[in-house]
């Protein structure tokens, strides 16, 4: 028979409390390491303030009225930075100024670094705040895309334009360089024909201006015409045909874009108001309220105000004793008053039914001396050709231009058939 010892009742208790001891350690080694975080925390406050000052900015268009003092004061450019600033433009760069210009003040903190005025896409003026302050001309790199656009027309030139995806201002502008021999929607024919190469501008991939024709061509019931752009002197842009007649007459055929006429020249119609014969010394162009009506050349306005039937109208006078009258207008251009000096295709007024209309349309009317003529059949007097100095050079741009047309054309599936 196997026999156990018996355990000593001592040992056990010391045991016991051995345990205990060490489990009362074990729990505070515990709540240390939960203590930690605090530590942490206390060290991401010295992380935090030891972090750079960050830039900011802000942006500011430029209001009708206001001035740089004025602007300055408000974003808080301080006194003696702006006198600096001042005194430093020599050449009068910031009295140019002018609403709509873009402003961006760029800041350290609460300390301004830095005032950039963007005055278009392209040109801005860069002034520096630091120990010195110094004040440049900055000029972004443009590249020109040169893009070419076709079309057959077969309700609208402007609708067949829209789906032969050709920007909108450079349609207008194709309307406004071929508008002197063509209306664009009176004489438009199903099957006629466009095609157009242009040029547009890009800085850092964003458009900065609207396409600008370099030639263009439009066959009109099988008569065909040509554009080309040509720079007669540095800045100044002319469309000229093949054979270095202006595209441009002294007058535009028509003072608004694409109206339709709803009454024609008649001496003899009855008129639809009074109800009796009364001389239709003009021609009657149907539009929308508000739509913008230019003046069809280039002259004095010597009358601008309300009177009888015509409702509000201007009368412009024009070289060589021409003259013209627009009728019903809604209300006039701003800025615009008699004895302002126009130019063709300037905005003078808005169409309206003012008078004695029976709806929204523009009365235009044609003098030569005190005679009333046909808007629509009366020959124009031309803009002035191709200078023969500028013959040869312009020769050689149209040889180029009709090569770059044909090349582009040849892609055009309907053209390799």
């Amino acid at each position: 028979m196997i026999g156990f010892k018996k355990v000593p009742t001592k040992a056990i208790s010391i045991i016991f409390f051995i345990s205990i001891l060490l489990i009362l350690l074990l729990y505070t080694d515990l709540e240390t390491y939960d203590a930690l975080p605090v530590e942490e925390i206390e060290i991401s406050e010295d992380i935090q303030e030891q972090l750079p000052e960050m830039p900011t900015y802000m942006m500011h268009e430029v209001q009708d009225g206001e001035n740089l003092s004025i602007i300055f004061e408000e974003f808080k450019v301080p006194l003696n930075t702006a006198y600096k600033i001042f005194r430093l433009d020599s050449q009068n760069l910031l009295s140019k100024i002018k609403p709509g210009d873009e402003m961006r003040f760029s800041y350290l903190e609460d300390k301004i670094t830095s005032i950039e005025i963007m005055k278009d896409k392209i040109n801005s003026l860069l002034i520096n705040i630091n120990n010195d302050i110094s004040i440049q001309k900055i000029e972004k790199n443009v590249e020109l895309i040169t893009s070419f656009k076709s079309g057959t027309i077969k309700s609208s030139f402007y609708q067949s334009a829209l789906e032969s995806d050709i920007p909108d201002s450079v349609i207008m502008d194709f309307a406004y360089i071929f508008g002197w021999d063509i209306d664009f929607v009176f004489d438009i024919r199903e099957g006629d024909a466009f095609y157009v190469i242009y040029d547009t501008p890009y800085s850092n991939g964003e458009k900065v201006k609207n396409g600008d024709i370099v030639i263009a061509k439009f066959i009109n019931d099988d008569k065909t015409y040509f554009a080309n752009r040509f720079f007669t002197r540095p800045g100044k842009k002319e469309y000229f045909d093949d054979l270095g007649d202006n595209m441009q007459k002294a007058f535009l055929r028509a003072p608004l874009d694409f109206a339709y006429i709803s009454s024609h020249f008649n001496p003899n119609r009855m008129h639809p108001v009074l109800h009796k014969i009364r001389a239709h010394n003009g021609v009657d162009y149907a539009a929308k309220r508000g739509s913008p009506v230019r003046t069809t050349g280039d002259g004095t306005i010597s009358y601008l105000g309300q009177r009888g039937g015509c409702g509000k109208e201007i009368v412009i006078k024009h070289s060589n004793e021409y003259s013209t009258r627009y009728c019903h207008l809604e209300k006039f251009q701003k800025n615009i008053k008699k004895g302002s000096k126009v130019e063709q295709a300037d905005v003078i007024g808005f169409v309206g039914s003012t008078g004695l209309a029976t709806g929204p349309h523009l009365h235009y009317e044609f003098k030569v001396g005190n005679k009333h003529t046909d808007p629509v059949k009366v020959k124009l007097p031309s803009a002035e050709p191709i200078s023969q100095n500028l013959k040869t050079s312009f020769d050689t741009l149209v040889s180029e231009n009709k090569l770059l047309l044909k090349e582009f054309t040849k892609l055009l599936p309907n053209e390799n058939e």
